[in-house]
C-alpha cells in the first residue's frame, strides 16, 4: 500500500476563527482530505458539494462506533467507561434497523406542524428575555442565545420546571472531547458524571409522574422494552445536548455574519417579511453544524477517487459544501435572498437532523425578536476580539459583547474588523 498523504491539521485560532479560506484550498485541490484533529485522531474529510451529499447517502459507511479501527480508537477521545456504553448509543451512532426504531420515537415531537403550534409561545419566551435584557450592552449569548434554545427545548419535550432549573449549561461541553492526557481531562469527566446523575433523577422523575410528553414516552418504550436503559439515557443526553447547544451557536452565528455586513442587518431589520429567505441563507453561510460525527467503511474502500482504509473515520464538512461555488453562486456572499438554497446545514439522508424544523423557527424568532427590540445593533468589541468555541465539530462564539441604541460602539464595515 502506498504512503498515506501527509494529513491537514484541522485546528489553530485562524482554522476556528475562519475555515473557509482552507475549505476553499482543499475544494480546489479534490473532494477527499486526510486531515488531523487536535486529538490527534487523523479522518477523512470531505468538502464538496456533490461529493458531501453522495457520502452522507452511501450505503456502505455505517456511523456505530464499533465499526472504528484500532488506530482510531487510540485518539478518538471518547467518552470514558461506563458514561461511554450508556450515553453515547444514540441515533447519531446507530444504524438502520436500530437507528430507525430510535428515531420513530421522537419524530412526532418534532414534526414541522407541531412546532409550528408552538411557536406564540416561543415568541413570548423570546419576548421575556429581551425585556430583560439591559439597557445599552449584553453579551447576546449569555442573556440570550444559551437560554432561549433551552427555554424552548424544555417546552418541546416536557423538562418539568424544577429539572430546567437545574440543568447546568457546562454540561454540554462534553461534546467537545478532552483526551486523557489533557489538563481539562477531570473537569470533562465530572461534567459527564453530573449530567448522568441528572439524567438518572429525571428518568425517576418522569417514571414517577408521567405525562403525555416525549421524555414520558421514552421512558415508557423503556419499561415496555422497546429501547433498553442505555438507549433511554443515550436518548436523552442526545436531546438534552444536541436539542439546544448547536442552536445557541447558530443563532451567535447568524448574529456575527450580520453584525459583519451592517447593510443585510439594516435590511432585515426594516424588512422582516425577508426572514424565511435570510434563515435559511444564514445557514448555509455559517452554519453551527461545521462537520459530521464519524462514519466508517466496513472495508477498505474508494471515496470519491481515494482510498480509504476500513475502520478509518470519514467526516463531511458541510460548512465548506455550503461555500461550494459549483453549487451556490457568489458563494462566499450573504444574499439574504437566495434562492434556491439546498444547503446541507442540516445534514442529508438517514442522519438529517429530526430537529430541522425546530431549529428554523428559533433562529427565525430570535433574530425577528432581537433586531426589532434592539435598534442600532453593533458590536461593543472588535471583531479579531470574539472568541469562537473550541470544539472540533461546530462553531460559534462563547460570547457576543454588542452595545444598541443611540451613541458609539465599534463601528463594523462589510468583512471582519481587526480593530476599533
Amino acid at each position: 500500500m502506498s504512503a498515506l498523504p501527509d494529513p491537514v491539521e484541522l485546528y489553530g485560532t485562524e482554522y476556528t476563527r475562519d475555515p473557509y479560506p482552507l475549505y476553499a484550498e482543499l475544494r480546489a485541490r479534490g473532494p477527499v482530505h486526510r486531515v488531523r484533529f487536535p486529538s490527534g485522531v487523523c479522518a477523512w474529510l470531505v468538502t464538496g458539494y456533490r461529493a458531501a451529499q453522495q457520502t452522507l447517502t452511501d450505503p456502505r459507511l455505517g456511523k456505530h462506533h464499533a465499526r472504528g479501527n484500532a488506530a482510531w480508537r487510540a485518539r478518538a477521545s471518547i467518552m470514558p467507561e461506563p458514561q461511554r456504553s450508556r450515553l453515547q448509543v444514540h441515533l447519531l451512532h446507530q444504524d438502520p434497523p436500530r437507528h430507525t426504531v430510535l428515531r420513530r420515537l421522537i419524530t412526532d415531537a418534532f414534526a414541522p406542524q407541531r412546532v409550528a403550534a408552538l411557536a406564540p409561545r416561543f415568541q413570548e419566551r423570546a419576548e421575556a428575555l429581551a425585556d430583560a435584557l439591559p439597557e445599552r450592552a449584553a453579551d447576546l449569548v449569555e442573556a440570550f442565545a444559551a437560554r432561549f434554545p433551552f427555554e424552548v427545548l424544555a417546552e418541546v419535550i416536557g423538562l418539568p420546571a424544577e429539572f430546567a432549573d437545574r440543568f447546568d449549561r457546562d454540561w454540554g461541553k462534553v461534546v467537545q472531547p478532552v483526551g486523557p492526557g489533557e489538563p481539562g481531562r477531570p473537569a470533562y469527566e465530572a461534567r459527564l458524571r453530573g449530567l448522568e446523575q441528572y439524567i438518572a433523577d429525571l428518568v425517576v422523575h418522569k417514571r414517577r409522574e408521567p405525562a403525555g410528553d416525549l421524555l414520558s414516552r421514552l421512558v415508557a418504550a423503556c419499561d415496555g422494552g422497546d429501547i433498553g436503559p442505555a438507549e433511554l439515557d443515550s436518548m436523552i443526553f442526545q436531546l438534552l445536548v444536541a436539542g439546544q447547544e448547536p442552536v445557541t451557536h447558530q443563532i451567535s452565528t447568524a448574529l456575527v455574519a450580520l453584525l459583519r455586513h451592517p447593510e443585510r442587518l439594516a435590511e432585515l431589520a426594516a424588512r422582516p417579511e425577508l426572514l424565511p429567505r435570510a434563515v435559511e441563507e444564514l445557514l448555509r453561510y455559517d452554519s453551527a453544524f461545521e462537520l459530521t460525527t464519524w462514519r466508517f467503511f466496513a472495508e477498505d474502500a474508494d471515496l470519491h477517487g481515494t482510498r480509504v482504509p476500513a475502520g478509518d473515520s470519514v467526516i463531511v464538512s458541510l460548512c465548506a459544501a455550503n461555500r461550494d461555488g459549483e453549487r451556490f453562486p457568489d458563494a462566499d456572499s450573504l444574499d439574504l435572498g437566495r434562492s434556491p438554497n439546498p444547503h446541507l446545514a442540516f445534514g442529508h439522508g438517514i442522519h438529517f437532523c429530526p430537529g430541522a424544523a425546530l431549529a428554523r423557527i428559533e433562529l427565525r424568532i430570535a433574530l425577528e425578536t432581537l433586531l426589532r427590540r434592539l435598534p442600532g445593533l453593533r458590536l461593543a468589541v472588535p471583531d479579531a476580539g470574539l472568541r469562537w468555541i473550541p470544539a472540533v465539530l461546530a462553531r460559534g462564539v462563547d460570547r457576543l459583547p454588542v452595545s444598541y441604541g443611540a451613541g458609539g460602539g465599534c463601528p463594523v464595515a462589510d468583512g471582519p474588523v481587526a480593530a476599533c
